[in-house]
């Protein structure tokens, strides 16, 4: 795994996986979960759930989700 990736560790529909993302967007979906008054594990839960497309990569679309919620605030 690259070094600029930080990697962390959800159990999500029962199982246990491992996310890798850039510090950065850790800290958008942190942020984004702290506003929302849950946790980080419960966004990523939310999301990985939420997926149209199941092949989708979770990773790719908590990076797109960060991006997105970025783009919307003002």
């Amino acid at each position: 795994m690259s070094r600029h990736l930080r990697k962390r560790s959800f159990r999500l529909a029962g199982h246990r996986t491992s996310v890798a993302l850039e510090p950065a967007f850790w800290a958008a979906l942190e942020e984004v979960a702290r506003r929302r008054g849950g946790s980080l594990a419960g966004l990523v839960a939310e999301l990985d759930a939420a997926r149209a497309d199941p092949d989708l990569p979770l990773a790719s679309a908590l990076r797109v989700f960060a991006l997105e919620q970025a783009a919307a605030r003002p």
